[in-house]
C-alpha cells in the first residue's frame, strides 16, 4: 500500500471472483496484510539463502515458477532446491509449482532464459535434496493457453516433505 510498491489488488480481486463467495476484495486484502509478518530477501544460490539460518525453521515453503527461472542449468536448480529446503523444519512441507520444457519467457521486451525441466529432473532434484515426494502432478499446456510469451510444454505441482530427523 505504500507509494511505488507493486499493486496486488487486481490479483486479489480475481481470487475473490473465482472463489465466488461474495467477499469484498478489500476485506481479503486487509486480512492478508494482517497475517503477513515480514518479507525477506532471498538468494537461492547461497547455502544460507537468507544470509543466516531461519529461526524457527519454516513449517512450509512455496515456490511458484521461481527456481527454474533463476537457475541456468539442472544442477543449479537442484542445488537451489536444496538450499531452500534447508529453511524447513524436519517434517516440513515443500510445495512446488513450475514449468516443464520451458526455455524462455518474455517480460516486456526482455527474453529471459529458463532451465527446461522434465518431470524426472524435478523428481531427482527433490530426492537429491533429501525430500520424500508425497504427490506429483503434471499437465500439458493446452494450445489455447499458448500465448507466445513463453515456450512452456506443461506445468507441474509437487508436494514433498523433509524427513523427520532420526
Amino acid at each position: 500500500g505504500e507509494p511505488g510498491t507493486f499493486d496486488w489488488s487486481p490479483f486479489i480481486q480475481h481470487v475473490c471472483k473465482i472463489e465466488g463467495r461474495g467477499e469484498p476484495w478489500q476485506e481479503k486484502e486487509r486480512r492478508l496484510r494482517g497475517r503477513l509478518r515480514r518479507i525477506l530477501p532471498i538468494d537461492v544460490h547461497r547455502p544460507d539463502p537468507l544470509g543466516s539460518p531461519l529461526r524457527p525453521p519454516a513449517d512450509a515453503l512455496l515456490s511458484a515458477f521461481c527456481l527454474e527461472a533463476v537457475s541456468p542449468d539442472r544442477a543449479t536448480f537442484a542445488r537451489a532446491l536444496g538450499h531452500v529446503g534447508s529453511l524447513l523444519r524436519p517434517g516440513g512441507h515443500a510445495l512446488l509449482l513450475g514449468a516443464l520444457g520451458e526455455s524462455f519467457y518474455l517480460a516486456g521486451a526482455a527474453r529471459l532464459p529458463v532451465v527446461p525441466l522434465a518431470e524426472d529432473d524435478v523428481r531427482g532434484a527433490l530426492a537429491g535434496a533429501g525430500f520424500v515426494l508425497r504427490r506429483f502432478c503434471s499437465y500439458a499446456m493446452p494450445p489455447a493457453l499458448r500465448t507466445g510469451v513463453d515456450d512452456v510444454d506443461g506445468v507441474f505441482f509437487a508436494h514433498a516433505q523433509k524427513p523427520m530427523e532420526a
